[in-house]
């Protein structure tokens, strides 16, 4: 006899759409990015709002494509296959700048990055700390803040006029900061995004893309901020005639 569904029967839960589960599997992604240390399934799940066992699906997919491992005792953490992604991003810009951040860094005293406007954001897309120093502020690649705060931020928009960046970002203010970065070539910031830390940076002009900026960070430094911020416009002029 054929049983049909009634008023009081059980349905399935319909299956999560290819979009929910590719969404579901990038938030795995930046939520293990962001953790200081590996993370139990069930943490992970916890941190998406899903059941285990669809993170558990969710993370056998990312691992047979080596974006997550699992250590000896089961606690999941970013993979090497991440690694292989990343080196695509901005590969054009990540080339130029990496001879430049390394001159910086060492020369400096500091550590030196190059930073990408992302949405509202402001990420780091690669970095390079100084050959010989124990006391310098870590800035790892991948890590962001809101493209309003900060220098690298600031440099960012001081690449566009303030009506070019209203109609790229209506949502995202203008910092009066900016327009004067933009009259000197440079932005300054301290306390904005890391307590105590400062930042100094110059904006890059992508040809074809959005701008950048070349950035360092420090605690304190003995370093004139008029002479770290030559080197970083000059830095910057030599990565965009790298990048014609």
């Amino acid at each position: 006899m054929t049983q049909t569904a009634g008023a009081g029967a059980q349905t399935a839960p319909a299956p999560a759409s290819p979009s929910q589960t590719l969404s579901r599997g990038i938030r795995a992604l930046e939520i293990l990015a962001e953790a200081e240390q590996p993370l139990t399934i069930a943490e992970l799940a916890d941190a998406m709002g899903v059941h285990r066992s669809v993170a558990y699906r969710i993370l056998r997919t990312l691992e047979d494509h080596s974006l997550l491992v699992r250590d000896d005792a089961g606690r999941v953490q970013p993979g090497p296959g991440l690694a292989v992604l990343a080196r695509g991003v901005s590969r054009t810009l990540q080339s130029a700048a990496l001879p430049e951040l390394t001159q910086l860094a060492n020369t400096l005293n500091m550590t030196a990055f190059i930073a990408v406007w992302d949405h509202q954001d402001c990420i780091t897309l690669v970095t390079v700390e100084p050959r010989h120093s124990a006391a310098t502020v870590v800035q790892h690649p991948g890590s962001r803040h809101p493209i309003s705060a900060g220098a690298p931020g600031i440099a960012i928009q001081s690449a566009l006029t303030e009506q070019d960046w209203k109609l790229l970002a209506p949502d995202i203010p203008y910092r009066a900061e900016a327009a004067e970065a933009r009259k000197r070539g440079y932005a300054a910031s301290h306390d904005e995004v890391i307590a105590g830390v400062s930042s100094l940076a110059a904006p890059i002009n992508v040809p074809g893309g959005r701008p950048a900026s070349v950035a360092v960070v420090y605690i304190r430094s003995t370093q004139d901020p008029a002479v770290v911020a030559a080197a970083l416009t000059t830095s910057a002029a030599r990565i965009e005639k790298q990048l014609l």
